[in-house]
């Protein structure tokens, strides 16, 4: 199924609007002059973490611990994951040196 020019041009102008929304509603919606509700700061809080740990229980369900290669790459490129947010504290580094360890030892060492 393809689309036509006219629907490929109402896709993107809709996907720009959805991105630029996205940015520009929080400063919007929540002035510099008021303070941040404090449920908008727990969430700020909370959130990380727990998208954290869904992430690593989406990534570890079908890591089949009794056959194949145990579960090793994934153990490890989550021990490499952990070690670089605790030595950097920057989630970007944690994220892509874990991805890329776990890349690295699917494709070259198991």
């Amino acid at each position: 199924m393809t689309m036509t020019l006219t629907e490929q041009i109402i896709t993107i102008a809709l996907c720009v609007l959805a991105t630029a929304a996205t940015r520009f509603l929080p400063f919007l919606v929540f002035s510099e002059t008021r303070p941040t509700p404090k449920y908008v700061q727990y969430l700020g809080r909370a959130l990380p973490g727990a998208v954290f740990g869904m992430l690593v229980v989406y990534c570890l369900k079908n890591v089949a611990f009794l056959s194949g290669s145990h579960g090793l790459p994934e153990l490890i490129a989550i021990l490499v994951t952990a070690a670089l947010h605790l030595t950097f504290k920057k989630m970007l580094v944690s994220i892509a040196g874990g991805t890329v360890c776990y890349m690295l030892l699917v494709q070259l060492v198991f």
